[in-house]
């Protein structure tokens, strides 16, 4: 077992030679990696997760484009693959994206049901491992080296089993990515979606990173892409023929994580404990916003959206802290403590309007955000207090409203500021 290098993900039994099919069921769902023994650190990626959700609970959308999102003045929140196809991504317009795919069908977002698939989903990952780091709702971290004396197989055959489970008891699809560090599990996991397997081992590392685009790379966005590009560094290789001196001299210390990352190194460490520091969401308008009250509109949805990730990964925050960012790009960040720490929607939204009713005195936006910071376990959430013994009963409540609208869809209850806003998007 512990030489092997290939491996059949259909039944799953390990080889010591690659092979075109597997010599026990004759599948053609072969793999095979010269480190495939060796590497024990996975990144686990659900595919189109809100859009396959969706597909799965109703099959009449299965060959047809499914974009999550909201009105036509929304965002694309998750589009499945074959909307993709047209250009469609996350976080783009509505308005671009339905110019892009006219077809597309437009679906709601029903975020109590993906939490219920994504603490399915996680619970099987901690069968296999106590060390597992959530990152978001739908992707994590793995750590199984030393498990294979109990699995009584490597970590490439577990997480293959994985993948077969969550298709067969939830009838979703994760692309997985096995690798030494996070930085390169994580790369690896979206080489072959959906359904992907893929390897990436550390003697092939630079190799396999030199002709990529240092976009690729995590945390390059456009605004550093274009910094990068003034130097003469386009891709990954042209990092380490700048230097390490010359980077750390240009970009600070994120020029010395830049030279690590071209090098193919990156922390191993999966904490599951310690994975989360805020849950946050923002956005950025496509034109500049100054309006109060367009503005309040988008900070009670990302409010919702902040509630939901809140509680997939079972934390509520003592601290709310709101994002603007104006036309001239500079950032404002404001902070409230609150007296218990929340998951609710409604005092998010009711703590952080104050914050932003004084910075909106004429001022254009292009991006608003908010974040629970001061995590605690959701046990601790919305509790109550001397001052607050109305939350139980409200945060009930909320719960109540969350598990109807997992039932019977997005529409199943909804608060009367809701409507409002779907009214004005639709005048």
């Amino acid at each position: 077992m512990s030489s092997a290098t290939a491996l059949c993900r259909e039944c799953l039994n390990t080889f010591e030679q690659a092979v075109e099919r597997c010599p026990h069921c004759a599948s053609r769902r072969v793999i095979a990696h010269e480190e495939l023994s060796a590497l024990s650190l996975a990144h686990v990626d659900c595919d189109a997760f809100y859009a396959s959700i969706e597909k799965r609970d109703d099959p009449s959308l299965i060959d047809k484009p499914v974009i999550v999102g909201g009105g036509k003045r929304g965002v694309v929140t998750t589009a499945c693959y074959i909307a993709r196809l047209t250009g469609v991504r996350s976080a783009m317009p509505m308005f671009k994206a339905l110019k892009l795919c006219p077809d597309a069908v437009i679906v709601k977002p029903n975020f109590t049901k993906y939490i219920e698939a994504s603490r399915a989903i996680r619970g099987m990952m901690r069968d296999l491992t106590p060390l597992v780091e959530a990152t978001s709702i739908d992707e994590a971290y793995l750590d199984l080296s030393g498990t294979e004396l109990m699995h009584q197989a490597p970590p490439a055959a577990v997480l293959a089993g994985l993948q077969t489970r969550v298709e067969t008891e939830l009838n979703l699809t994760i692309s997985v990515g096995l690798s030494y560090c996070k930085f390169m599990a994580k790369t690896a996991s979206e080489l072959d979606k959906p359904r992907g397997f893929a390897m990436i081992g550390r003697s092939e590392a630079i190799d396999f990173l030199s002709p990529r685009p240092v976009r690729s790379l995590p945390g390059i966005g456009p605004a550093m892409e274009n910094s990068l590009a003034s130097e003469g560094i386009r891709v990954i290789a042209d990092i380490r023929n700048y230097g390490q001196k010359r980077l750390i001299q240009r970009f600070g210390d994120y020029g010395q994580t830049l030279w690590q990352r071209a090098l193919g190194e990156g922390s191993a460490v999966v904490d599951p404990h310690g994975e989360r520091k805020s849950v946050s969401a923002e956005t950025t308008f496509f034109t500049d916003i100054s309006d109060p009250k367009e503005l309040e509109d988008y900070l009670w949805r990302l409010s919702g959206k902040v509630s939901v990730h809140a509680k997939a990964a079972d934390v509520a925050g003592r601290a709310i802290v709101l994002k603007l960012k104006d036309d001239h790009f500079k950032t404002i960040t404001r902070r409230r403590s609150l007296t218990s720490p929340t998951q609710m929607q409604t005092v998010m939204f009711e703590a952080a309007l104050p914050l932003m009713r004084a910075e909106t005195t004429g001022r254009r936006y292009r991006l608003i955000g908010i974040g629970l910071a001061d995590l605690h376990p959701s046990a601790e959430a919305d509790a109550g207090d001397l001052i607050d013994v109305k939350r139980p009963k409200a945060a009930a409540a909320e719960r109540a409203a969350d598990l109807a609208r997992s039932k019977f869809g997005a529409a199943a209850v909804q608060r009367g500021r809701d409507l409002a806003i779907e009214q004005k998007k639709d005048k």
